[in-house]
């Protein structure tokens, strides 16, 4: 799992097209002269994006619906405007994952990615309440702290976060931030939205377009799981073991074993669930010592490793070189899986915690009853560990695994019971609407299986695996993935999908006898 963080890096995420805008040269075209009294008054913040007008703003919003003693929160938006002449014939409404990636800092990227669409299509792009240009909410957790934490430390990071916030946690919801986009698009005065969601993202539209269903033109879902998530994360540790097969069967000259490379896998595991190694890591804000074990090293192969798959697929990626590595430590030379694990480390930051933190303590569905006390979670949670069965995690324990995961089996488990509001509903009724959905079939974040019943939640839906790709499809740079979704966007139809199967293999370090 880690449901939803948009290509992690750190604790928070690289958003969709925000890599690939990384790695593409700034827009050339000039900037469109800005139009009307919006435009004039752009906040500093406001981004700049080639080509385009972009009008910015911000809304006061409930920090608590019905709450009004607690406050409110302030919400930006950034609108990039169509460039063709005429009214726009609709509005993209896009957001990145998380839970609390910021979108407005990457317009540029989405602009790219989305082209076809900004010709006659504004994207609205929102940070939610507590990130990005929005009001920050703080918690004093800071992301390489709990990123770096041992089990125990992150479930004590989450009840901290939870004290510090109080009442206010409460304000962190997929509910409230869709209704603060809902209040933004009827600011804006736009009538439907066309919803966009990557990762975190195809959870929070399920959930708007359940709030405002009559608000909903057609949605498009990237990376995807259900609201009726698996808080043991079965789905997630099945497909590390399918990509490990997959890399290793698609290379070409054939560099490694795909069952060889899973039992590497599972000698691993248990070693490191013997004796961890101590890993010292190296960031911008400080030198970290990690504790690497099983838990480590799941989050490592099913979230660090789906990431950026398939952007530049002749270079060198964490899941291409992980085979080589596992065969490696099992002949008891561990530096090329700690080089790994010092790369994939070194992009912890300071950034707060709490958007990401309480909504997913908040919303997702866990093992034990929220109503029951710490005791009583804690013997819930034990049982549904017991009745996993026998290879249900894969190459991995049920233990080991689900605490590897960050927003997901116990971590949540000191989250207090008052003031914060019950789980996100998993049933819900959702719009007759287009719905296209798309999973990288090399992910292991939000694998196939769960972007399947991502797609079942809808009447109207389209489902379609990427060939080759990780978490989220959209990274590749021929815009063979966002033609399609723009394609779909436009139309209600997805069109030509044949690129989606032909994108090429990833490169994998030959694993030599």
């Amino acid at each position: 799992m880690t449901y939803k963080r948009t290509a992690r890096r750190a604790g928070l995420a690289v958003s969709m097209m925000a890599v690939t805008a990384s790695v593409l040269p700034t827009a050339t075209a000039a900037a469109v002269p800005a139009k009307g009294p919006a435009a004039t008054v752009a906040p500093a913040w406001c981004p700049t994006v080639g080509g385009y007008q972009v009008d910015c703003g911000r809304l006061d919003r409930p920090l608590v619906a019905g709450k009004p003693e607690l406050g409110k929160v302030k919400v930006s938006y950034a609108v990039v405007r169509h460039s063709a002449p005429g009214p726009a014939k609709g509005t993209v409404a896009v957001n990145p994952g998380g839970p609390g990636e910021t979108s407005i800092d990457k317009a540029e990227g989405f602009a790219w990615g989305l082209e076809g669409m900004l010709k006659d299509h504004d994207l609205l792009l929102v940070d939610p309440r507590g990130t990005g240009k929005s009001q920050p909410v703080p918690c004093g957790v800071t992301d390489a702290e709990y990123r770096f934490g041992t089990r125990a430390q992150q479930r004590a990071a989450v009840e901290r976060c939870a004290k510090n916030l109080g009442p206010k946690a409460a304000g962190y919801t997929s509910a409230a931030t869709a209704d603060d986009i809902d209040a933004i698009r009827a600011h804006l005065g736009v009538p439907k939205l066309s919803l966009y969601g990557l990762s975190y993202g195809t959870y929070l539209m399920p959930v708007y377009a359940s709030r405002h269903p009559e608000r909903v033109r057609s949605i498009v879902l990237s990376g995807a799981y259900p609201l009726e998530l698996d808080p043991l994360g079965r789905p997630s540790a099945q497909a590390v073991s399918s990509n490990l097969h997959r890399v290793c069967e698609r290379s070409v000259p054939v560099a490694c074993d795909g069952k060889q490379a899973v039992r590497d896998l599972a000698t691993t595991a248990a070693r490191l669930r013997a004796e961890p190694m101590t890993v010292p890591i190296t960031t911008g804000h400080g030198v970290y010592k990690k504790r690497f074990t099983e838990d480590k090293l799941a989050n490592l192969m099913f979230e660090a490793a789906s990431s950026q798959v398939g952007l530049e697929p002749d270079k060198p990626s964490l899941l291409g070189q992980l085979p080589h590595a596992l065969d490696r430590f099992v002949k008891g030379d561990a530096a090329p899986l700690r080089t790994l694990v010092q790369e994939e480390g070194k992009t912890g930051s300071t950034v707060d915690q709490a958007p990401y933190i309480a909504v997913t303590c908040n919303d997702y569905r866990k093992a034990w009853s929220k109503d029951a006390p710490l005791s009583e979670r804690w013997s819930q949670y034990n049982a549904a560990l017991a009745a996993v069965r026998p290879g249900e995690h894969g190459a991995f324990s049920a233990k080991g695994f689900t605490e590897g995961t960050t927003d997901a089996g116990d971590v949540c488990i000191g989250w207090p019971r008052e003031n914060t509001p019950d789980p996100q509903p998993t049933k819900l009724e959702l719009p007759d609407v287009p719905v296209l959905v798309l999973s990288g079939d090399l992910d292991a974040n939000t694998p196939e299986v769960s972007g399947k019943k991502a797609a079942e939640q809808f009447r109207n839906s389209r489902y379609f695996s990427v060939r080759n790709m990780g978490h989220v499809p959209e990274l590749e740079l021929s815009r063979c993935v966002t033609g399609v979704s723009s394609h779909f966007l436009r139309t209600g139809e997805p069109g030509d999908t044949s690129c989606l199967r032909t994108l090429p293999p990833i490169a994998v370090t030959p694993v030599r006898g």
